[in-house]
């Protein structure tokens, strides 16, 4: 056991991290939050031209009728 926590010691000593522990977090956060705007942002695409998708259906139905 001793000799684990010496090497992994070692290995910290050398190889420091990149960031501190709540540093890691604060990035994946901004991720998260950057990833959640952009959701949000296309709420409600689907209802934009829900006229000329009605338009586009009515069309396409009457033109399977005269098949």
């Amino acid at each position: 056991m001793f000799l684990l926590a010496s090497v992994l010691t070692v290995t910290e000593a050398t190889h420091p991290l990149l960031l501190p522990n709540y540093g890691f977090a604060a990035v994946a956060f901004i991720i998260f939050l950057f990833l959640g705007i952009v959701t949000w942002s296309y709420r409600d695409v689907a209802n934009r031209h829900a006229n000329k998708a009605a338009a586009k259906a009515r069309n396409d139905h009457s033109h399977d009728a005269d098949h």
